[in-house]
Order: structure tokens, then C-alpha cells, then sequence
């Protein structure tokens, strides 16, 4: 089965995303289903298919517990990690032909050195489920260098830790005139992490590297 894990910051757009994206879909003749994975999401624009909230909730961590909300989140993930069979019933009940976008949390530890979620991954990829993850970020990030530039290492870590195809996303675009005159124009922000054509400097770097220890080498 073909899916996408939607991840990214709080506030960034993953639920609407995943609405907008799944009513696309649909229009086009397509089966979706939505699994929410946020168990801090108690107002949720679509129904899910499958709902954390049937297993455990923010809300229930942090009172029982007595824990914040960053750290309730870190429990609920690492709590669904160790119960993630219950996950795995409810995906099986859901037809074959379906695609599945699973609604991530917005806890950014989650998805940089946090384990739990690279964990649900590696098991959905065992079991023949076809991942990519859409890592979606606010293009309010593209009016000052400095956030920019925190964001692009944060989606960089997110790369090597989620271990998936990844697709980064800047959301609402269409709000970015409000932020000013930007420094770059919008295909700059696009396209920065799309590195191909440094491959060419490089080898020519690496070759005229070489060439000069090849070189020392002898003379010495």
C-alpha cells in the first residue's frame, strides 16, 4: 500500500493539508483514507479513519501524568511505539486500494533525534507499506535569513532521521506577500535544497584535488 506521512512543525498546515489533499484526491477518482496521529489534535476538519485518540490523548497524559506538553506528546508517540500492533489492526481493516496519509504531530523533536516515530516507520515498511513523507514548512520562515536557514537544518536532520523520499513543502504560500519584500525571489526558497548542480563543481574540485596530491606526492 502507497502512503505519505505528513509531517512539519506546529501551526504549519498538516491538517488542512491533509483535508485539501484527500478531497484532491478523491475528485480525481482516488481511494484515500486518513490516519490521525496527532493525539494533541482534538479539532479535526475530516473523519478519520483511523484516530489516536482511540488509544490515548494529550489531554489524559499531561493531567495523569503530570507532564507538559512537549513532554506529553514524546510520551504519546513512544506509547503508540510500544502498542503498535493496535495501529496495525486498524490499517489492516482498510482496503488495499486505498491511499493513506498518516496527520503527524507538529513536535519537531519527533521527527530530528526522537526515535519513536522513525520506529513506526521502519515497522509500516516491513510491512509492505510504500512511504513517503511530505515535510511541510511555513513560508512565514522565508522573511528572515536566519529562520530560513534553522529551517533548511531542521528539514535536513528530519531527512536523515525519518530515512524516507521526502518531499519539502513550503506552506502557505499565499500568504508570503504579507511578510514584506523578500530577499530572493520564491524559486530560490524552492529550490535551495535541490543540490544537482553542484555535482559538476564538485567533481571538478575532487579531480584538481587529487591531481595536486598526486602531484606533491611525487615531488616530495
Amino acid at each position: 500500500m502507497f502512503a505519505q506521512l505528513v509531517i512539519g512543525p506546529p501551526g504549519s498546515g498538516k491538517t488542512t493539508y491533509c483535508r485539501g489533499m484527500s478531497e484532491f484526491m478523491r475528485n480525481l477518482g482516488r481511494k484515500v483514507s486518513i490516519v490521525n496521529l496527532d493525539p494533541a489534535n482534538d479539532c479535526i476538519p475530516y473523519t478519520p479513519d483511523i484516530n489516536i485518540s482511540e488509544l490515548i490523548t494529550l489531554e489524559e497524559v499531561m493531567e495523569n501524568l503530570k507532564l507538559g506538553p512537549n513532554g506529553g506528546l514524546i510520551y504519546c508517540m513512544e506509547y503508540l511505539d510500544k502498542n503498535l500492533d493496535w495501529l496495525v489492526h486498524k490499517l489492516k481493516l482498510i482496503p488495499k486500494d486505498h491511499y493513506i496519509m498518516f496527520d503527524c504531530p507538529g513536535q519537531v523533536e519527533l521527527y530530528t533525534h526522537h526515535n519513536a516515530v522513525h520506529n513506526i516507520v521502519e515497522a509500516l515498511q516491513k510491512l509492505d507499506y510504500r512511504l513517503v513523507a511530505v515535510h511541510l514548512v511555513d513560508a512565514h520562515y522565508c522573511s528572515d535569513t536566519g529562520k530560513f536557514i534553522s529551517v533548511l537544518l531542521t528539514s535536513l536532520i528530519t531527512m536523515l532521521q525519518v530515512s524516507l523520499p521526502h518531499v519539502n513543502v513550503l506552506s502557505k504560500a499565499d500568504l508570503i506577500q504579507k511578510y514584506g519584500k523578500l530577499a530572493f525571489n520564491l524559486d530560490f526558497y524552492t529550490d535551495v535544497l535541490d543540490l544537482n548542480y553542484l555535482l559538476e563543481r564538485l567533481q571538478e574540485l575532487s579531480k584538481a584535488t587529487s591531481t595536486t596530491l598526486y602531484l606533491l606526492y611525487y615531488i616530495a
